[in-house]
């Protein structure tokens, strides 16, 4: 299981999976929170409740991690929506946008990673799908939903926000496209 990519069998209805649902939660100080080193490079994660705003590239990852621990802890399942980030407290949420087709998810970011410099978030392969950057790597726009804006519920798009137009919401009984992509994109990775 050297090589990732996708599963076997990719579960059907994958767009339906919901986005992360941003809850308080605590965060440790020390433990996945604590200075830590990868491939060389020394990375200091944010501690508080800082806000966050980048853009740059994403990937995903897949079944080579698929039911390994992540940083936090837990399983890693490449069909929840989640994420690792290099810094990001954890656990956190955040909004993800391809401003390419103008999509956006909200994952758990509850692992660390990427550690390509050039990549600023690392997704689970459903987020990654749902985004439509399946592909390799795609232009992201990441933003850190606070625990404030959490308490408050600010961190929630308004009905008739355009972006939410611009994800994916098949209705009921319909046909699987974004199941479709994932399955065809699944045939032509090696």
């Amino acid at each position: 299981m050297d090589q990732d990519g996708t599963g076997d069998e990719i579960p059907p209805d994958l767009w339906r999976v919901p986005d992360a649902e941003p809850r308080l939660e605590p965060q440790r100080i020390g433990g996945p929170n604590k200075p830590y080193e990868a491939l060389g490079q020394a990375y200091v994660p944010q501690l508080g409740d800082p806000p966050l705003v980048e853009r740059g590239l994403a990937s995903w990852y897949g079944r080579k991690f698929h039911g390994r621990p992540t940083a936090s802890g837990e399983r890693y399942d490449m069909y929840a929506m989640t994420a690792a980030h290099r810094t990001m407290p954890l656990p956190s949420y955040a909004r993800v946008r391809n401003p390419a087709n103008g999509r956006e998810v909200v994952v758990r970011v509850n692992d660390r990673g990427p550690f390509k410099s050039s990549r600023v978030i690392d997704l689970s392969y459903t987020a990654a799908l749902k985004l439509g950057v399946l592909g390799g790597v795609a232009t992201v726009e990441v933003e850190r939903i606070t625990q404030e804006a959490i308490r408050t519920g600010s961190w929630r798009r308004a009905v008739g926000d355009p972006a939410l137009a611009a994800s994916p919401q098949p209705a009921a009984g319909t046909a699987d496209p974004i199941g479709d992509i994932a399955r065809r994109v699944a045939a032509e990775r090696p």
